[in-house]
Protein backbone atom coordinates (compact mmCIF):
# COMPACT_ATOMS: atom_id res chain seq x y z
CA UNK A 1 0.00 0.00 0.00
CA UNK A 2 1.33 3.43 -0.91
CA UNK A 3 2.39 5.59 2.04
CA UNK A 4 1.43 9.28 1.87
CA UNK A 5 2.16 12.41 3.84
CA UNK A 6 -0.10 15.33 2.93
CA UNK A 7 1.16 18.85 3.52
CA UNK A 8 -1.67 21.38 3.51
CA UNK A 9 -2.63 24.99 4.25
CA UNK A 10 -6.14 23.68 4.72
CA UNK A 11 -8.62 25.86 2.96
CA UNK A 12 -11.85 24.68 1.40
CA UNK A 13 -10.33 23.04 -1.68
CA UNK A 14 -7.67 21.37 0.51
CA UNK A 15 -10.46 19.82 2.58
CA UNK A 16 -11.94 18.15 -0.50
CA UNK A 17 -8.48 16.91 -1.49
CA UNK A 18 -7.93 15.50 1.99
CA UNK A 19 -11.23 13.64 1.82
CA UNK A 20 -10.23 12.03 -1.49
CA UNK A 21 -7.02 10.69 0.04
CA UNK A 22 -8.53 9.67 3.37
CA UNK A 23 -11.29 7.71 1.64
CA UNK A 24 -9.04 6.03 -0.94
CA UNK A 25 -8.39 2.46 0.18
CA UNK A 26 -5.29 1.91 -1.99
CA UNK A 27 -3.20 4.42 -0.01
CA UNK A 28 -2.30 4.90 3.62
CA UNK A 29 -2.20 8.49 4.81
CA UNK A 30 0.42 8.25 7.54
CA UNK A 31 0.10 11.86 8.63
CA UNK A 32 -1.05 15.33 7.68
CA UNK A 33 1.25 18.33 8.13
CA UNK A 34 -0.04 21.88 8.13
CA UNK A 35 1.49 25.11 6.91
CA UNK A 36 0.44 28.74 6.70
CA UNK A 37 -1.00 29.85 3.38
CA UNK A 38 -4.71 30.03 2.64
CA UNK A 39 -5.11 30.80 6.34
CA UNK A 40 -2.71 31.10 9.28
CA UNK A 41 -1.25 27.76 10.34
CA UNK A 42 -3.42 27.46 13.47
CA UNK A 43 -6.60 27.61 11.38
CA UNK A 44 -5.15 25.27 8.76
CA UNK A 45 -4.55 22.78 11.57
CA UNK A 46 -8.10 23.03 12.90
CA UNK A 47 -9.53 22.62 9.42
CA UNK A 48 -7.42 19.52 8.79
CA UNK A 49 -8.46 18.01 12.13
CA UNK A 50 -12.13 18.60 11.33
CA UNK A 51 -11.81 17.01 7.89
CA UNK A 52 -10.12 13.91 9.33
CA UNK A 53 -12.84 13.65 11.96
CA UNK A 54 -15.62 13.91 9.39
CA UNK A 55 -14.04 11.06 7.47
CA UNK A 56 -13.96 8.93 10.65
CA UNK A 57 -10.23 8.37 10.26
CA UNK A 58 -7.47 8.18 12.86
CA UNK A 59 -4.76 10.16 11.07
CA UNK A 60 -2.49 12.45 13.11
CA UNK A 61 -2.11 16.14 12.22
CA UNK A 62 1.22 17.90 12.79
CA UNK A 63 1.39 21.73 12.87
CA UNK A 64 4.26 23.22 10.91
CA UNK A 65 5.57 26.55 9.68
CA UNK A 66 3.56 29.62 10.66
CA UNK A 67 5.36 31.97 8.26
CA UNK A 68 7.25 31.73 4.95
CA UNK A 69 11.04 31.41 4.93
CA UNK A 70 11.81 35.10 4.41
CA UNK A 71 8.64 37.06 3.66
CA UNK A 72 5.49 38.14 5.47
CA UNK A 73 2.53 35.80 5.15
CA UNK A 74 -0.04 36.47 2.43
CA UNK A 75 -3.34 34.61 2.96
CA UNK A 76 -6.35 33.83 0.77
CA UNK A 77 -9.09 34.51 3.32
CA UNK A 78 -10.80 36.77 0.78
CA UNK A 79 -11.24 33.68 -1.39
CA UNK A 80 -11.90 30.94 1.17
CA UNK A 81 -13.36 32.89 4.11
CA UNK A 82 -11.84 34.11 7.35
CA UNK A 83 -11.75 30.53 8.65
CA UNK A 84 -10.70 29.13 5.28
CA UNK A 85 -13.84 27.01 5.12
CA UNK A 86 -16.57 29.29 3.88
CA UNK A 87 -17.35 30.95 7.26
CA UNK A 88 -20.24 28.51 7.75
CA UNK A 89 -19.41 27.52 11.34
CA UNK A 90 -18.35 24.05 10.19
CA UNK A 91 -15.10 23.70 12.13
CA UNK A 92 -15.39 22.20 15.62
CA UNK A 93 -12.75 19.45 15.91
CA UNK A 94 -12.77 17.37 19.08
CA UNK A 95 -9.23 16.01 18.62
CA UNK A 96 -6.03 17.95 19.21
CA UNK A 97 -3.03 18.22 16.94
CA UNK A 98 0.20 16.38 17.68
CA UNK A 99 3.00 18.06 19.64
CA UNK A 100 5.72 17.08 17.15
CA UNK A 101 6.55 19.80 14.63
CA UNK A 102 5.64 18.98 11.03
CA UNK A 103 9.22 19.25 9.79
CA UNK A 104 10.47 16.82 12.41
CA UNK A 105 7.62 14.44 11.59
CA UNK A 106 8.42 14.54 7.87
CA UNK A 107 12.10 13.80 8.48
CA UNK A 108 11.41 11.06 11.03
CA UNK A 109 8.98 9.33 8.69
CA UNK A 110 11.20 9.58 5.62
CA UNK A 111 14.08 8.10 7.60
CA UNK A 112 11.84 5.30 8.86
CA UNK A 113 10.59 4.41 5.36
CA UNK A 114 13.38 5.33 2.91
CA UNK A 115 12.24 5.11 -0.70
CA UNK A 116 8.59 4.57 0.27
CA UNK A 117 7.12 7.95 1.27
CA UNK A 118 5.20 10.05 -1.23
CA UNK A 119 4.36 13.61 -0.25
CA UNK A 120 1.42 15.53 -1.68
CA UNK A 121 1.75 19.27 -1.11
CA UNK A 122 -1.40 21.37 -1.31
CA UNK A 123 -0.02 24.70 -0.08
CA UNK A 124 3.21 26.68 0.13
CA UNK A 125 6.35 24.52 0.34
CA UNK A 126 7.74 25.93 3.59
CA UNK A 127 7.63 22.70 5.60
CA UNK A 128 9.18 20.67 2.81
CA UNK A 129 11.89 23.26 2.20
CA UNK A 130 12.77 23.36 5.89
CA UNK A 131 13.03 19.57 5.92
CA UNK A 132 15.34 19.67 2.89
CA UNK A 133 17.49 22.40 4.42
CA UNK A 134 17.73 20.46 7.68
CA UNK A 135 18.61 17.06 6.15
CA UNK A 136 18.97 17.04 2.37
CA UNK A 137 20.23 13.46 2.24
CA UNK A 138 17.26 12.11 4.18
CA UNK A 139 14.83 13.97 1.91
CA UNK A 140 16.48 12.40 -1.15
CA UNK A 141 14.88 9.22 0.20
CA UNK A 142 11.40 10.59 -0.61
CA UNK A 143 9.92 8.41 -3.33
CA UNK A 144 7.95 11.19 -5.05
CA UNK A 145 6.44 14.61 -4.42
CA UNK A 146 3.22 15.79 -6.07
CA UNK A 147 2.70 19.51 -5.75
CA UNK A 148 -0.25 21.74 -6.53
CA UNK A 149 1.58 24.83 -7.62
CA UNK A 150 2.74 27.10 -10.44
CA UNK A 151 0.55 28.52 -13.18
CA UNK A 152 1.28 25.51 -15.36
CA UNK A 153 1.30 26.75 -18.92
CA UNK A 154 -1.23 29.51 -18.26
CA UNK A 155 -1.42 32.84 -16.38
CA UNK A 156 -1.12 33.18 -12.63
CA UNK A 157 -3.99 33.49 -10.19
CA UNK A 158 -2.22 35.79 -7.72
CA UNK A 159 -0.06 37.89 -10.03
CA UNK A 160 -0.08 37.77 -13.84
CA UNK A 161 2.70 35.16 -13.68
CA UNK A 162 2.51 33.50 -10.24
CA UNK A 163 0.14 31.05 -8.59
CA UNK A 164 -0.81 31.44 -4.93
CA UNK A 165 0.97 28.42 -3.49
CA UNK A 166 4.28 29.45 -5.03
CA UNK A 167 3.86 33.20 -4.51
CA UNK A 168 3.38 32.84 -0.75
CA UNK A 169 6.85 31.31 -0.44
CA UNK A 170 8.69 31.11 -3.75
CA UNK A 171 11.98 30.74 -1.91
CA UNK A 172 10.77 27.40 -0.55
CA UNK A 173 9.58 26.27 -3.97
CA UNK A 174 13.04 27.01 -5.33
CA UNK A 175 14.58 24.85 -2.60
CA UNK A 176 12.36 21.97 -3.67
CA UNK A 177 13.31 22.32 -7.32
CA UNK A 178 16.99 21.96 -6.43
CA UNK A 179 16.57 19.00 -4.10
CA UNK A 180 16.74 16.17 -6.63
CA UNK A 181 13.47 14.59 -5.46
CA UNK A 182 11.20 13.10 -8.17
CA UNK A 183 8.54 15.78 -8.66
CA UNK A 184 5.19 16.07 -10.43
CA UNK A 185 3.71 19.55 -10.77
CA UNK A 186 -0.01 20.09 -11.27
CA UNK A 187 -0.44 23.73 -12.28
CA UNK A 188 -3.41 26.03 -11.84
CA UNK A 189 -4.14 25.81 -15.57
CA UNK A 190 -5.34 22.22 -15.07
CA UNK A 191 -7.76 23.15 -12.28
CA UNK A 192 -10.06 25.59 -14.07
CA UNK A 193 -12.26 25.37 -17.15
CA UNK A 194 -13.71 21.89 -17.51
CA UNK A 195 -12.12 20.78 -14.23
CA UNK A 196 -14.07 23.33 -12.19
CA UNK A 197 -17.36 22.34 -10.56
CA UNK A 198 -20.33 24.16 -12.02
CA UNK A 199 -23.90 24.47 -10.77
CA UNK A 200 -25.01 20.94 -11.68
CA UNK A 201 -21.80 19.45 -10.26
CA UNK A 202 -22.19 21.34 -6.99
CA UNK A 203 -25.83 20.29 -6.65
CA UNK A 204 -24.84 16.64 -7.10
CA UNK A 205 -22.08 17.05 -4.56
CA UNK A 206 -24.31 18.65 -1.94
CA UNK A 207 -27.00 15.98 -2.33
CA UNK A 208 -24.68 12.97 -1.89
CA UNK A 209 -24.41 12.73 1.89
CA UNK A 210 -22.98 14.68 4.82
CA UNK A 211 -19.48 14.62 3.35
CA UNK A 212 -20.72 15.93 0.03
CA UNK A 213 -22.70 18.64 1.77
CA UNK A 214 -19.62 19.59 3.82
CA UNK A 215 -17.54 19.79 0.63
CA UNK A 216 -20.11 22.06 -1.01
CA UNK A 217 -20.78 24.22 2.06
CA UNK A 218 -17.13 24.90 2.89
CA UNK A 219 -16.66 26.30 -0.62
CA UNK A 220 -19.48 28.86 -0.41
CA UNK A 221 -17.14 31.81 -0.03
CA UNK A 222 -15.13 30.60 -3.02
CA UNK A 223 -18.35 30.34 -5.02
CA UNK A 224 -19.31 33.91 -4.12
CA UNK A 225 -15.80 35.10 -4.95
CA UNK A 226 -16.01 33.56 -8.42
CA UNK A 227 -19.50 34.95 -8.99
CA UNK A 228 -18.30 38.45 -8.18
CA UNK A 229 -15.05 38.09 -10.11
CA UNK A 230 -16.29 36.43 -13.30
CA UNK A 231 -20.07 36.16 -13.02
CA UNK A 232 -19.71 32.40 -13.41
CA UNK A 233 -21.39 29.95 -11.01
CA UNK A 234 -18.43 27.67 -10.41
CA UNK A 235 -15.95 26.43 -7.83
CA UNK A 236 -12.40 25.61 -8.83
CA UNK A 237 -10.73 23.03 -6.58
CA UNK A 238 -7.03 23.03 -7.52
CA UNK A 239 -5.97 20.88 -4.57
CA UNK A 240 -8.59 18.24 -5.32
CA UNK A 241 -7.41 18.04 -8.94
CA UNK A 242 -3.81 17.69 -7.79
CA UNK A 243 -4.76 15.00 -5.29
CA UNK A 244 -6.68 13.13 -7.99
CA UNK A 245 -3.55 13.06 -10.16
CA UNK A 246 -1.52 11.78 -7.20
CA UNK A 247 -4.06 9.06 -6.37
CA UNK A 248 -5.12 7.93 -9.84
CA UNK A 249 -2.52 7.85 -12.58
CA UNK A 250 -5.09 7.85 -15.38
CA UNK A 251 -6.38 11.32 -14.46
CA UNK A 252 -3.31 12.85 -16.13
CA UNK A 253 -3.63 12.48 -19.90
CA UNK A 254 -0.47 14.36 -20.88
CA UNK A 255 2.77 14.97 -18.99
CA UNK A 256 5.98 16.68 -20.03
CA UNK A 257 9.46 16.58 -18.48
CA UNK A 258 10.99 20.03 -17.98
CA UNK A 259 13.60 22.03 -16.22
CA UNK A 260 11.61 24.25 -13.84
CA UNK A 261 13.10 27.53 -12.60
CA UNK A 262 11.46 29.63 -9.88
CA UNK A 263 11.96 33.40 -9.88
CA UNK A 264 12.69 34.88 -6.45
CA UNK A 265 14.75 38.05 -6.90
CA UNK A 266 12.50 40.52 -8.72
CA UNK A 267 9.25 41.59 -7.03
CA UNK A 268 7.29 41.73 -10.29
CA UNK A 269 8.17 38.15 -11.24
CA UNK A 270 8.41 36.72 -7.71
CA UNK A 271 6.83 33.29 -7.75
CA UNK A 272 6.86 32.81 -11.50
CA UNK A 273 7.96 29.30 -12.48
CA UNK A 274 9.49 28.98 -15.94
CA UNK A 275 9.42 25.62 -17.70
CA UNK A 276 12.18 24.71 -20.14
CA UNK A 277 10.99 21.89 -22.38
CA UNK A 278 14.08 20.69 -24.21
CA UNK A 279 11.99 19.33 -27.09
CA UNK A 280 9.78 22.36 -27.73
CA UNK A 281 11.96 25.21 -26.49
CA UNK A 282 14.21 26.92 -29.02
CA UNK A 283 16.97 28.40 -26.89
CA UNK A 284 19.86 30.70 -27.65
CA UNK A 285 21.68 28.78 -24.94
CA UNK A 286 23.97 25.94 -25.93
CA UNK A 287 22.13 23.56 -23.63
CA UNK A 288 18.83 23.46 -21.76
CA UNK A 289 19.39 22.72 -18.03
CA UNK A 290 18.66 19.15 -16.87
CA UNK A 291 15.06 18.17 -16.21
CA UNK A 292 14.00 18.45 -12.57
CA UNK A 293 10.21 18.06 -12.78
CA UNK A 294 7.32 16.51 -14.61
CA UNK A 295 4.43 18.86 -15.41
CA UNK A 296 0.89 17.70 -16.09
CA UNK A 297 -0.20 19.29 -19.36
CA UNK A 298 -3.72 17.86 -19.58
CA UNK A 299 -6.14 16.11 -17.20
CA UNK A 300 -9.28 14.09 -17.83
CA UNK A 301 -11.75 16.52 -16.26
CA UNK A 302 -14.78 14.28 -16.68
CA UNK A 303 -13.04 11.32 -15.06
CA UNK A 304 -11.81 13.51 -12.20
CA UNK A 305 -15.33 14.74 -11.45
CA UNK A 306 -16.72 11.21 -11.62
CA UNK A 307 -14.08 9.89 -9.24
CA UNK A 308 -14.69 12.79 -6.85
CA UNK A 309 -18.39 12.01 -6.56
CA UNK A 310 -17.77 8.27 -6.37
CA UNK A 311 -15.21 8.68 -3.60
CA UNK A 312 -17.54 10.67 -1.37
CA UNK A 313 -20.51 8.46 -2.17
CA UNK A 314 -18.44 5.33 -1.44
CA UNK A 315 -17.64 6.67 2.03
CA UNK A 316 -21.37 6.71 2.80
CA UNK A 317 -21.80 3.12 1.61
CA UNK A 318 -18.90 1.86 3.73
CA UNK A 319 -20.36 3.65 6.77
CA UNK A 320 -23.67 1.83 6.23
CA UNK A 321 -21.91 -1.53 6.05
CA UNK A 322 -19.96 -0.83 9.25
CA UNK A 323 -23.12 0.10 11.10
Amino acid sequence: MRKLIIDTDTGSDDAVALMLALLEESVEVLGITTVCGNVPQMLATKNALMTVELCSKDVPVYPGADRPLFRDLVTAVRVHGDDGMGDCDLIHPTRAAEKTHAVNYILDTVRQYPGEIEIVTLGPLTNVALAILQDREAMKGVKHIYTMGTSGFGPGNTTPVASFNVYVDADSFRVLLGAGIPLTIIGFDQCIGESALHKEDLEKLASLNRLGKFAADCNRTLLQYNLQRTGEYMVDLPDAVAMAVALWDDIALERVNVHAYCCTTDEVTYGQVIFYDRYDFLSVQHEVPPDNAEVVRKVDAALYKRRLLQALEGRQLRSCVQQ
